[in-house]
């Protein structure tokens, strides 16, 4: 437990330290948010540095590597993947800056990556004899043995596109990961660890550090370069630990975000008309009336209540 909070508190003055000195430098450099026309109450954010990945992720895995070295191989591996999403989505925030529009990397090369990078992840599993699921709530286990190549791909692209489809709000993405990595640290805490454990709480304080310039008004966005490396990192150690059908019910408010978009693209084809006002469903409250802040608040609790009850049956 002392080692756990030593992790926590390191990684925030870490990532808050980072965030604190590269705000200034990304607005030297014009690494500035293009904010999308028709999003009209996101129109005083345009400008605000983005690329904030940059800051904590490093922040987390800095710790995580003075606490655990080497690690065992679940460690090493979900930290090369994390960081590996925060390289793709660096370059991609970095076209958009270049462009000085809101497409940076074009779709079918980020889906190139993500299917390249899920693959080999999957891949390890199977090799690895990574291929246990346990089953929430209950005492029961699945062996997939080579099922688990396709369903570890789908795992890896649904989790890594649904945290960048959250991060839409000041504070909602980083809130609602914080949630979902101190939980799923807790849960592995319970189900006997690993170095993949330290990475969590790591990502925790990371986080804690970064939502201090994150929450409204945010005077940092953690752009692709932040999104896609926290989405890699989720399906990595929850993968490889075998708590992947954990994603969904810890991960919610992502799936969340994921299904309203889908929703909304299929019905529009259909009838021309909408679902929602806007989606991903969080930009839907906002166009209700519901504050950002509101909103954030909301997803996380429910995030941290959702958890809180993923630990009861170990507890």
């Amino acid at each position: 437990m002392r080692e756990t909070l030593i992790e926590i508190l390191l990684s925030f003055a870490l990532s808050a330290a980072l965030c604190a000195a590269a705000i200034p430098l990304l607005k030297k450099l014009g690494a500035g948010q293009n904010i999308l026309s028709y999003v009209k109450e996101h129109k005083h954010k345009g400008g605000t540095p983005t690329m904030g990945g940059l800051a904590f992720i490093p922040a987390a895995a800095i710790v995580a590597l003075l606490f655990c070295g080497a690690g065992d191989k679940p460690f090493r591996v979900a930290l090369v993947v994390g960081m590996g999403y925060l390289l793709v989505g660096f370059l991609d925030d970095l076209l958009k800056k270049i462009r000085r529009e809101n497409l940076g990397l074009r779709p079918y090369q980020k889906i190139v990556f993500q299917f390249a990078v899920a693959a080999l992840a999957s891949l390890y599993c199977c090799l690895d004899g990574l291929t246990v699921l346990y089953v929430p709530y209950t005492e029961l286990s699945v062996d997939l043995g080579w099922g688990m190549l396709p369903f570890g791909i789908f795992v890896f692209v649904a989790t890594v596109n649904s945290v960048n489809l959250t991060d839409g709000l000041d504070g909602l993405a980083a809130s609602v990961s914080l949630c979902f990595f101190l939980f799923l640290g807790l849960l592995l805490t319970l189900q006997g660890g690993g170095d993949s454990t330290a990475l969590c709480f790591c990502l925790v304080g990371a986080l804690a550090g970064y939502l201090i310039f994150n929450t409204g008004r945010a005077s940092v966005f953690m752009g692709d370069t932040g999104s896609l490396s926290l989405g890699g990192f989720a399906a990595s150690v929850a993968l490889f630990s075998g708590n992947a059908l954990v994603i969904p019910l810890l991960g919610g408010a992502f799936v969340l975000s994921s299904i309203s978009v889908i929703l909304q693209v299929i019905y529009y084809k259909k009838t021309g008309k909408r679902i929602f006002l806007m989606a991903p469903i969080h930009h839907h409250f906002q166009q209700k009336g519901f504050s950002e802040a509101k909103i954030s608040y909301t997803y996380a609790v429910l995030t941290a209540a959702v958890g809180a009850t993923l630990l009861i049956p170990l507890v």
